[in-house]
């Protein structure tokens, strides 16, 4: 799991080279192709791929569902997901679009409301969570964004600038 968090860190970084203005990069669009595959590993593995959900949208433009895996964070019963993309991601341009979704976490299947979290300041929150929880992981993150591995408050202010952060709220477990 540590070599595919690191393997997508790396690719996300050479996807923030690529042009964002005018939809996604090459690493994005591949990305994109393989997410079912990973959700797909993710669904054989089920609750050992602990820090992976799989989220269930509806497309914007098409209606039709589409799936993205995604690192999570547990909080209080919400689950948290993020986009390093920030609003330009298609999962989360989806959810804007339309907020119930379908999670599939630890063996369990639910629909969520999904709620878009664009302020800085809690998304640096977030990421301060996330450093004590999983510094090595996120460190190496910090450095695909070109920030040093130790960093300050206004860093990652700075940084969640760039980025979106989603609430998701459990409605109900199905099997």
């Amino acid at each position: 799991m540590a070599a595919g968090v690191i393997a997508g860190l790396v690719l996300g970084r050479l996807a923030d080279r690529s042009s964002q203005k005018s939809g996604p990069g090459p690493v994005w669009r591949i990305m994109r192709r393989l997410n079912p595959r990973v959700a797909g590993a993710y669904r054989l593995d089920g609750p050992n791929s602990g820090l992976v959900l799989v989220l269930t949208t509806t497309g914007r433009k098409t209606g039709r569902p589409h799936v993205t895996p995604l690192q999570y964070e547990a909080i209080d019963g919400v689950l948290y997901v993020a986009s390093a993309r920030g609003r330009q991601a298609d999962w989360f341009q989806n959810i804007e679009a339309n907020p119930r979704v379908t999670v599939e976490v630890k063996g369990d299947r639910f629909t969520a409301l999904s709620q878009p979290i664009t302020d800085p300041e809690r998304i640096a929150d977030f990421l301060e969570m996330r450093m004590q929880r999983h510094p090595t992981m996120i460190r190496v993150m910090l450095l695909m964004h070109g920030l040093p591995p130790r960093v300050g408050r206004d860093d990652l202010v700075r940084l969640a600038r760039k980025l979106a952060l989603v609430a998701l709220q459990p409605e109900e477990i199905q099997d």
